[in-house]
């Protein structure tokens, strides 16, 4: 029998699985994950028996001693990640909240194991290189299963007056990591009494009657920006653009 498929059109369905929700504290971030189906938390801010979902504390353990680590999150996380890989469960969403805190126990993780203080005690960029390579396997082994992942972040505020404006607080070549795996990226804002979101970012126009899950269908359909249009850049203005950078990148490399 032939591995190739049958050459014919078929009905698209194409359903977002990878999440990245940001936003200030108390913007409900935490609110709408619960709202996903069937979500297991994995917590890192102590409060995993403060909301409904079932939850996971993740935290590194120290020795008595203070000088190694008792539990790991590299082996806690590996073994969650195995145990939803192979165990008979019912979940159908896995919520890292906040991913802000796993990278920075990450961290600490290596350097327990290593002795150091920090990755830069490791020499060469090796620690470096050790925590991409930790960040992207757990990213990696997460979106190989069978689930929804949901990645909760924090905000900080970019920019003054009229210019400022939320961004998540993960550092920037951890964000790219993760958000390099998500399908839309929704901001969380609360005003006054009232809960905004909003997609700030996706990896593709998404078409409503493509998308096959109804759980996920009714939490997108409440969360402006998912189903928009792209915007058509034409080619005056993209030969504008290259124009522009061109210009910067010379006067750069003229400084």
């Amino acid at each position: 029998m032939s591995i190739l498929p049958v050459n014919e059109p078929h009905t698209p369905i194409d359903t977002p699985r990878n999440f990245f929700i940001y936003g200030a504290t108390m913007s409900g971030k935490s609110y709408l994950a619960e709202h996903f189906p069937s979500p297991l938390f994995l917590n890192t801010d102590g409060n995993s028996l403060a909301q409904s979902a079932p939850a996971i504390q993740i935290r590194n353990i120290k020795n008595a001693n203070g000088r190694g680590l008792k539990q790991s999150i590299i082996t806690q996380l590996d073994e969650i990640i195995r145990a939803l890989q192979n165990e008979h469960h019912t979940y159908e969403t896995v919520v890292v909240d906040v991913i802000d805190d796993v990278c920075v126990m990450l961290e600490q993780a290596i350097c327990a194991d290593e002795g150091v203080q920090t990755l830069a005690d490791i020499g060469y960029g090796k620690g470096f290189s050790m925590f991409n390579t930790v960040l992207q396997e757990m990213v990696m082994d997460l979106k190989a299963l069978p689930l929804n992942v949901v990645y909760i972040s924090r905000a900080i505020t970019e920019g003054e007056g009229i210019q400022a404006h939320e961004i998540p607080s993960l550092r920037t070549k951890y964000y790219n990591i993760v958000n390099g795996n998500a399908d839309l990226v929704i901001y969380t804002q609360r005003i006054g009494k009232r809960y905004i979101r909003k997609v700030t970012d996706r990896r593709k126009e998404y078409i409503r009657e493509q998308i096959d899950n109804p759980k996920i269908l009714r939490i997108l359909d409440n969360v402006p920006g998912v189903y928009d249009k792209p915007v058509q850049t034409s080619i005056s203005e993209q030969n504008k653009i290259i124009k522009q950078q061109e210009e910067q990148q010379q006067t750069e490399g003229d400084k």
